[in-house]
């Protein structure tokens, strides 16, 4: 139990449904959903679209997202709503025009948006409710006006100088990034979402809007067309998730291009370590780093889209290969060098929006939706209010590489959704914003949870570290002792500029007939339920 004299918040308790978000409204809205008969892929549905009104940083209708859903006595199943580049889009195309990198808020970082199709392809296999009544609470919040929260702000305030770069007016009311406590009103995207309601995802990937949206693109150098939109529509795809059994639970992950294979590996490398002692100590550090730095080495190496490139899962998730990492991390020194194939370069990315909605009759979505970069490439189709994400930015312009750019191929992905089972029920929906941390986070968050014993809410608050461009980040919350530990293993330790990434997460205690959810403090959200 924590100590009641000093500030954080405790667990939520519930028994009949709960919802966790990164904003209150948009975790209101799914109980609302809930209440109404909605199940909770409905809930999870309409609190994203939410999300991508009030946290537009992070989220909305141009981005991509990937899915988890355990139905009550059923499998769980993925949804892989990534984005693909264009039909002339290839690493070659771009050399030919004397790029050897892309720049984030170019028109060549952005591949289709897939969250819409995604939406209408999951309510339609497996929602009690339509598309266009789930948009309601977006299209209100859009046309009547919505509150800047405070750390949406922070967000907004950072990226003011990338919003000036790319354009984009639209995102600065009078000039300037809007204050904690500003109203503010979306008219143009309230348009858009009536109009996907109205016709469902078809309106967003076919006629006037897809129209404007591609001109738009092209007019900054895109090689889209119409038709990579119209071919979008029916692009998304139902795939089998992978999974590791750890702990006496099964883990469930996307599989690629999603980087949830990164949190399998984790996991599998620090179970073959053995127990480091305390849970905030520098040896336990220390190995979550070093493991956190060998896997980011192979998804820099192999993680690829699966349908134009062979990405060996079986492979890297085997036990003797897993031990063989495990094997190469020191307790006395962090390795001065990775051995082949590198160590990785993250591109800097802090936003996405993730939900965890368990409801009445047990069904379980771990959701999660992202434009990647805060406010993704910037641009926002003026006319629409979309704001398009740079995804295609984690493409390799190296030809031969797995995840080269290529016609109508996904790129390597870094949103996760996480679910845990036991006994083939559902036993946790979970997940961690923030990009390149989210796996790093996942394993952080269940090492915390099943090994070190932690309640819900403490496994979330607890201070992280991340391993970054050569670097190990270490929250303000890591203790200055263990900071001067790492330090002496070999570590240059430094604080990051924003906390990293953010959780939220329910647990289903089957036991005790309850509902337990928790909330990132990084964030604005909160867990209810009822």
């Amino acid at each position: 139990m924590r100590d009641f004299q000093r500030p954080g918040r405790s667990p939520v308790y519930a028994t009949q449904a709960m919802a966790a978000t990164s904003m209150p409204l948009a975790t209101l809205t799914a109980l609302d959903v809930l209440r109404a008969g909605g199940n909770a892929l409905d809930a999870a549905v309409a609190a994203v679209a939410l999300l991508g009104v009030i946290e537009p940083q992070s989220t909305g209708i141009g981005g991509d997202c990937f899915c988890l859903y355990k139905p009550a006595g059923g499998e769980v199943f993925a949804m892989n709503g990534s984005g693909r580049a264009p039909a002339a889009a290839s690493a070659a195309a771009l050399a030919s025009q004397g790029l050897l990198e892309i720049d984030p808020i170019s028109a060549h970082a952005v591949t289709v948006p897939g969250a819409v199709a995604a939406w209408e392809a999951l309510l339609a296999a497996h929602g009690r409710k339509s598309l266009g009544e789930l948009l309601v609470p977006a299209i209100r919040a859009a046309s009547e006006g919505f509150v800047v929260a405070p750390r949406v702000a922070f967000d907004w305030a950072a990226e003011a100088g990338k919003l000036r770069r790319a354009g984009a007016d639209l995102l600065l009311p009078g000039g300037e990034p809007p204050a904690a406590g500003t109203k503010l009103r979306f008219p143009a995207l309230a348009r858009t979402l009536e109009r996907i309601a109205a016709q469902g995802a078809r309106a967003f990937y076919e006629g006037e809007i897809a129209a404007r949206t591609v001109a738009c693109l092209r007019a900054r150098g895109g090689l889209h067309t119409e038709q990579d939109f119209a071919e979008m529509r029916t692009a998304v795809e139902f795939v089998p998730p992978i999974r590791s059994r750890w702990r006496d639970v099964d883990v469930w992950e996307c599989p690629p291009n999603g980087s949830g294979l990164m949190v399998l590996m984790m996991l599998g490398i620090l179970a073959t370590l053995g127990d480091p002692g305390d849970p905030r100590g520098a040896r336990r550090l220390h190995r979550h780093v070093e493991a956190a730095r060998l896997v980011f080495r192979d998804r820099d190496a192999f993680l690829a889209d699966p349908r134009q490139a062979s990405v060996p899962v079986e492979r890297l998730l085997d036990a003797q290969y897993l031990a063989a990492l495990g094997a190469l991390i020191d307790d006395s020194r962090a390795l001065p060098r990775l051995p082949l194939p590198g160590e990785t370069l993250l591109p800097r990315h802090k936003d996405t929006v993730y939900v965890s909605v368990v409801d009445r009759d047990g069904n379980a979505c771990s959701f999660i939706n992202s434009i990647f970069q805060s406010f993704g490439s910037g641009i926002v189709s003026p006319d629409d209010g979309i704001v398009l994400h740079n995804r295609g930015l984690s493409f390799s312009l190296q030809p031969e590489h797995p995840n080269a750019l290529a016609p109508r191929k996904r790129p390597m992905h870094t949103i996760i959704p996480g679910m845990l089972t036991r006994g083939g029920r559902a036993e946790m929906s979970f997940g961690v914003m923030g990009s390149h941390y989210q796996p790093v986070g996942q394993a952080w968050l269940l090492t915390n949870l099943l090994q070190f014993g932690m309640d819900l809410q403490e496994a979330v608050d607890c201070a992280r570290v991340m391993p970054r461009d050569g670097r190990l980040q270490a929250e303000r919350g890591v203790e200055s002792s263990v900071r001067r530990e790492l330090a002496a293993l070999g570590h240059e330790v430094v604080e990051p500029e924003e906390p990293l990434g953010g959780a939220q997460a329910v647990w289903v205690d089957h036991q005790r007939g309850l509902l337990v959810g928790a909330s990132d403090p990084r964030k604005d959200g909160c867990a209810l339920g009822y």
